[in-house]
């Protein structure tokens, strides 16, 4: 950060003129000290303090409140404070708690201890609010209003937060997930086409065998027995399948041999992000020794591998362009990038390795983790089970052999998804930067401010979605999200504006087939095992794991 590398430099001026004072020429360092340490010591305050001062203060006079900032820190501390309490309340309440209801599951308000101080702030200051961390000023933004107002923001003006961004660097690298500008409006035009509907129908194929991989494993597990039960950890099944997806899919590989990236990706993902990711735990956002190294050499692993698999892909025949692949689009799109810029080989690898690693994470993560919350809702719902079960019998016939047709008819399994996106979207937030100044509503947001939207509080104001808005009802989406609530706008499970989720209709029909088959083989419940903890890890899933009952379906 420019504050702390002012400070530094002030430090270390202030250290080696000290010694050269002990010199002849006292009298030229002194002057140097007179002039250059003030000159230091007020360009530090002005990028740490009195910009951010600036900002605040033209937030305020448009009636914009928060909590009151500290120096150096701003809210920083206050934010640990109220999580560390959270946290402690959470682990009393588990002490306490000897059985499990259905209601009070469903029900449970996860952002009030994933991420307590918006919640508390968001009390206490209403749904737009202010605070910093250190030498960045934030916005909190959960006004239904102006959440719609936020779709129609171009890309030039609202983009990724470059602080956030910057950490997760080792795993996103500057690839579409974390790029701005020009830059991101290439990648998209790359990768975009790759998920339009017409292209995403092909893979219906290879998306059915490979969950067709998961229900054959658990049917071996259960046995042949009708009414035989077995506990199932189905996280890591689930993890499998989407990997094995996004694999073939896009790379033209199967999980197998992918498998190498996504563990280390998954423990990169665990390296970097803790709960104290959002604001950082550490003066000026600095990690541990230890912890920095143990990322570097992680990135370094997926780097490798990744460009073992595209040095083997440009070795093999790819000439027919009806096969080509996203792989093959993104080395074409590398070539083209440099054309255009006049990069060397250098940034034609980095372009090509980081946005593999931006569509291997967000390929399969995230949906991994909607199907994982998806199991956990049906089986504390069984007369959901049984609705779906029917409904593929009927769409798909007895064998519930499905097509890109029978699955646009899964209305039944469409609506589960839906509800089960609207209580747990696996994506917590969505946060932006004013890459210029932004008008949003009748709000003027200033250059470099930072806007979060928290997405589960969305998705669960009563105002917008009613009274029920606590409970399972996937039937509230039986005429679409138009009509489930009464500003569709603010139901946003993929994100909004120019930079909503690419993968939207890749991980909706991959959900459908997964949940329907699964379904139609089998009957399951929660294992008495199974502990409620959501955790944020760039993404809320559940924090130890989906354990299930399971049996087969009587044929």
């Amino acid at each position: 950060m420019k504050g702390f590398h002012l400070l530094l430099l002030l430090l270390t001026t202030t250290f080696v003129l000290s010694i050269v004072v002990k010199s002849s020429k006292k009298k030229l360092v002194t002057t140097i000290l007179v002039f250059v340490c003030p000159l230091v010591l007020w360009c530090f305050l002005k990028n740490t303090w009195l910009n951010q001062w600036r900002i605040r203060r033209k937030l305020q006079q448009q009636g914009i409140k928060g909590p009151k900032p500290s120096f150096l820190y701003g809210n920083v501390w206050e934010m640990q404070k109220i999580q560390a309490s959270a946290a402690n309340m959470e682990e009393t309440k588990k002490m306490k708690k000897t059985t499990t209801n259905t209601d009070e599951f469903v029900a449970h308000d996860y952002t009030s201890s994933l991420f307590p101080y918006f919640e508390q702030w968001r009390k206490q200051y209403g749904p737009v609010y202010t605070y910093s961390t250190g030498n960045k000023q934030h916005m909190y933004v959960n006004h239904p209003e102006l959440v719609k107002e936020m779709n129609h923001c171009i890309s030039s003006e609202l983009g990724k937060p470059s602080y956030i961004t910057k950490r997760l660097a080792p795993m996103l690298g500057n690839g579409i997930l974390r790029s701005n500008g020009h830059v991101w409006a290439q990648q998209r035009k790359i990768v975009a086409p790759e998920f339009f509907m017409d292209k995403v129908k092909g893979m219906v194929g290879l998306m059915v065998e490979s969950a067709e991989s998961l229900t054959n494993k658990w049917e071996s597990l259960i046995g042949d027995e009708y009414g035989q039960t077995t506990e199932i950890k189905a996280e890591e099944d689930l993890r499998s399948v989407s990997a094995d997806v996004i694999s073939k899919a896009c790379f033209g590989s199967s999980y197998l041999k992918g498998k190498q990236i996504f563990s280390k990706l998954r423990t990169l993902q665990k390296a970097i992000t803790t709960q104290s990711f959002l604001f950082g735990s550490h003066a000026f956002g600095l990690q541990s020794t230890g912890q920095r190294r143990k990322i570097e050499h992680l990135e370094i692993e997926i780097e490798t591998l990744i460009w073992e698999a595209v040095k083997e892909r440009e070795r093999g025949p790819h000439d027919d362009v009806e096969s080509k692949d996203l792989l093959q689009l993104i080395l074409e799109g590398a070539v083209n990038n440099n054309d255009d810029v006049g990069g060397d080989d250098s940034s034609s690898k980095s372009f090509i390795v980081d946005n593999c690693k931006n569509i291997y994470f967000a390929g399969h993560e995230s949906t991994a983790v909607a199907a994982s919350w998806c199991l956990i809702l049906l089986a504390l719902h069984p007369q959901w089970q049984e609705r779906i079960r029917d409904e593929v019998a009927q769409i798909c016939g007895p064998h519930g052999r499905m097509d890109s047709d029978s699955i646009h008819k899964l209305k039944t399994v469409t609506m589960v998804i839906q509800e089960v996106l609207r209580l747990y979207p696996p994506a917590a937030f969505v946060s932006r930067e004013a890459l210029q100044e932004t008008k949003i509503g009748h709000i003027v947001v200033p250059k470099g401010v930072c806007l979060w939207t928290l997405i589960p509080t969305l998705h669960r104001d009563p105002d917008v979605w009613g009274p029920d808005v606590n409970e399972f009802n996937p039937e509230r989406f039986a005429n679409g999200v138009s009509k489930a609530c009464k500003m569709p706008q603010v139901y946003i499970p993929f994100g909004l504006g120019p930079r909503l989720c690419l993968g939207r209709n890749f991980a909706l029909v991959q959900l459908k087939i997964v949940v329907a088959l699964i379904v139609s083989k089998f009957t399951f419940t929660l294992s008495p095992k199974y502990v409620h903890s959501p955790a944020y890890r760039m993404i809320v899933e559940p924090g130890q794991g989906v354990r299930l009952l399971v049996r087969r379906c009587r044929e």
